[in-house]
């Protein structure tokens, strides 16, 4: 279980102090603050093209800032940071096109990282039991371009769970999943922070998260409008098999993609 003293002492898992982004000649975050505590559960909220994934990429480096600083488990960013200790599921990109590659495969990926060119022994192994956590093993030599959209981002995230991270960043994780492998995820997610781990979250709704979230951010045109508490969920976004799906992206995907198979530095 989490140690609150173990806690107090360890740096955050993210904080960035002043963050601007400029994407195409337009700015899309103003000067935002984010701070993720060692062992906490922050959600990041807000409409539509408010900047949610663009920070999210941004923190993780994929998306260059033009401003500010930005920290993950106490190192600046940069290749000083851990990141065989950082898991990311990003958001579903439709199907069509991509990597021809098997489930397991690409799970085993997700060991992959700039100091890790290779799998290492065992990888296999791993990638099945991360499989199994979101109920994909008996499709576990399946091309991803076979699969449904919710099925590539369970492989998604089963590629985060691999990493068994101390930092994990989720962009809209539930998206396009049925209720019950929602919470199958959620109680998944449940026991890395049971075990310290730190979680950013992307979300529209709170819906099945609502137990885990320890802290709320929201974004409104690229700046940061509420960090506190979490919001009430009001009207039918409360109830618990509300199904709220639908396309959400800050900066259109470049065409032709499928599976998203971005990496971390």
């Amino acid at each position: 279980m989490n140690d609150d003293s173990a806690d107090a002492v360890r740096a955050p898992a993210v904080r960035a102090h002043g963050v601007d982004v400029q994407l195409g000649g337009q700015q899309i975050l103003f000067g935002v603050d984010l701070t993720v505590g060692a062992g906490e559960v922050v959600a990041l909220l807000g409409a539509n093209g408010s900047g949610k994934s663009t920070l999210v990429r941004t923190v993780l480096g994929i998306t260059p800032h033009t401003a500010g600083r930005i920290d993950l488990l106490g190192e600046p960013l940069g290749p000083a940071v851990p990141w065989a200790r950082v898991g990311y599921v990003p958001q579903r990109l439709p199907a069509g096109g991509g990597i021809p590659a098997t489930a397991v495969e690409v799970v085993v990926s997700g060991l992959v990282h700039g100091r890790r060119l290779r799998p290492p022994r065992g990888a296999h192994r791993r990638a099945m039991a991360a499989l199994e956590q979101v109920g994909m093993t008996a499709l576990a030599k399946r091309s991803v371009l076979e699969m449904s959209g919710g099925q590539q981002q369970r492989v998604l995230i089963a590629r985060a769970l691999i990493r068994d991270p101390e930092l994990l960043v989720l962009d809209e994780p539930t998206s396009g999943i049925d209720l019950p492998t929602q919470e199958t995820f959620v109680e998944t997610v449940r026991r890395l922070h049971g075990g310290g781990s730190s979680v950013l979250v992307i979300l529209h709704e709170i819906g099945s998260f609502s137990t885990l979230i320890d802290r709320a951010v929201v974004l409104r045109h690229g700046r940061v409008v509420h960090d506190g508490p979490p919001p009430t969920p009001r009207g039918e976004h409360a109830e618990p098999g509300h199904d709220h799906t639908h396309p959400h992206a800050d900066v259109p995907p470049e065409s032709g993609t499928g599976l998203s198979m971005e990496v971390l530095p």
